[in-house]
């Protein structure tokens, strides 16, 4: 039996507009919420959690 990942989304997600991600050992998979069986992206946890500091520090604001 195949476990499925831990998949979460943020509190402030309103219905199926956001995406989940699922935090491994090694790597982070993303998918889009409207289509939970559609293709996930897989990011290694260094440039994962990159992204996440990046996103704290308010480098990628628009």
């Amino acid at each position: 039996m195949t476990s499925q990942p831990p998949w979460r989304r943020s509190s402030y997600c309103e219905a199926n507009g956001c995406f989940e991600v699922a935090p491994m050992d090694q790597y982070a998979l993303l998918r889009d919420s409207k289509d939970p069986n559609g293709p996930q992206l897989r990011f290694s946890r260094e440039v994962w959690n990159e992204f996440v500091d990046a996103i704290k520090r308010g480098d990628l604001e628009g």
